[in-house]
């Protein structure tokens, strides 16, 4: 929920040209507002919505997001929407039992949605951070078809918790298929990383355990055909780093550097910093990227960088994703990775969704903030034209965080049907008396790659 710590931290179609950068070749394409803000409480921003996660099994889609931004930290309530047939129609609305906004919940706020699912046991999983006078717990609501959602569990009760996920083992060779994986850190001793697992899909959790000298936030957990789970996560040391369990979370390795988490503080306010994406193939290979200017010093502006691993001990030297040409004034922020597990090795098809400063020289009244996509067919060897999704948004149009403005502190791409699906924020001018007109937006059909 809190800032990434800067180290050396009925649906609506709007109809928008993909709008090339320059020197790049543009696309035609519509994006899809996938769901509204219906919150009018005085603690919440009306019509803001940020951080989504999605994921995909089969045809269906499902996303879940932040509704209805509270400045001072957490929403109004956890947002979702789903797909059932490969992205052609949506559905939206907002989990029970969470919030007392929402109506049925005891939290005031809610925060740091993420998206799973439980292949053996036929569920899709929400984890959320849940915000209470007693502190933020960790719940989990589940959901037979990523449309009717139950009342959540409670993982672990409220502390000073932040940053939770959760991810599944849906690997039928692996021996720990149906286990799944919740994480969250403890920010009130020292970001202390929590792992717990559940084997009945999602209603009962084990006691957490910690990655020995795990400290940090931001860990997205993958699973591998063979069961290793391999979690990478911003340290406090000022790396990204990851760690790992091989039999099914009874036990977690210490963390391995990948690489220095240097990147330069982005212009205009805007809330941001390198948390890693990740994402794994159908061979499990595991791919990260984050936002980084590469340098240990003299950092200007930052780009998406990737890193792979097939084990999680071994680490690929960091490279520079083209999403322009290098040495400008560009900055690009908080990309957000999927890759298609039908596909692998150098036939891998990645996407990686992302945010893109044209100048880094820009205050919070001139800075113009735009959403771009960029692809590779081959495992990241070479990538597309970037193209930008929309055309680019003031930041006085998304909503105010206590830690600036705020579209997100991750992001993410799915892939069904063969083409991608980003999740991302987007900000357009709100009309005469309103404030605010944020909302979750996808492409109408997805990204053919």
């Amino acid at each position: 929920m809190r800032l990434v710590k800067k180290m050396a931290s009925g649906s609506v179609v709007v109809v928008v040209a993909l709008i090339a950068y320059p020197l790049v070749a543009s696309a035609a394409s519509s994006l899809l507002r996938l769901s509204t803000d219906p919150f009018h409480n005085p603690r919440s921003q009306y019509q803001t919505e940020v951080e989504p996660d999605i994921a995909s099994w089969g045809s269906t889609l499902v996303g879940a997001f932040q509704v209805g931004r509270i400045a001072s930290g957490g929403s109004a309530d956890i947002g979702w929407a789903a797909s059932t047939d490969n992205g052609a129609h949506w559905s939206h609305g907002y989990l029970p039992g969470i919030t007392t906004s929402e109506g049925g919940g005891p939290a005031f706020a809610a925060s740091d949605p993420a998206v799973a699912y439980d292949a053996a046991h036929h569920r899709w999983l929400i984890a959320s951070l849940t915000l209470n006078n007693a502190g933020n717990g960790v719940d989990v609501s589940s959901s037979a078809d990523g449309l009717s959602w139950a009342r959540p569990v409670v993982v672990t009760p409220p502390g000073s918790l932040d940053k939770t996920w959760i991810s599944c083992d849906d690997s039928s060779s692996s021996p720990f298929f149906g286990r799944c994986y919740a994480e969250w850190d403890i920010a009130g001793i020292s970001d202390v990383v929590q792992m717990s697992t559940s084997a009945d899909g999602g209603k009962t959790w084990s006691t957490p355990a910690h990655p020995p000298g795990a400290t940090g936030l931001g860990a997205e957990a993958v699973v591998q055909p063979n069961g290793t789970v391999i979690a990478p996560f911003l340290a406090d040391s000022g790396s990204i780093e990851a760690y790992r369990s091989t039999d099914g979370g009874k036990s977690w390795s210490s963390p391995v550097i990948i690489a220095r988490a240097s990147a330069h503080s982005d212009p205009g306010g805007l809330r941001a910093g390198p948390l890693p994406s990740v994402a794994i193939d159908g061979g499990g290979r595991v791919f990260v990227t984050w936002e980084s200017c590469l340098k240990a010093t003299a950092c200007s502006t930052n780009d998406a960088v990737l890193s792979t691993s097939t084990n999680g001990t071994a680490w690929s030297t960091p490279i520079r994703v083209p999403v322009g040409a290098a040495g400008t004034s560009a900055d690009i922020v908080i990309p957000g990775i999927g890759v298609d597990r039908s596909t692998q090795g150098s036939s891998a098809h990645v996407g990686i969704v992302f945010y893109r400063f044209s100048n880094v020289n820009c205050t919070l009244a001139t800075c113009r903030l735009s959403v771009g996509f960029i692809s590779s067919l081959n495992g990241g060897g070479t990538w597309s034209a970037a193209a930008a999704l929309g055309a680019p948004m003031l930041l006085t149009w998304i909503a105010k965080s206590q830690n600036g403005r705020m579209v997100g502190d991750y992001f993410a791409t799915a892939f069904a049907g063969g083409r991608a699906f980003p999740i991302f924020a987007v900000g357009t001018k709100p009309p005469a008396g309103q404030a605010f007109n944020e909302a979750m937006y996808t492409v109408q059909g997805g990204l053919k790659l």
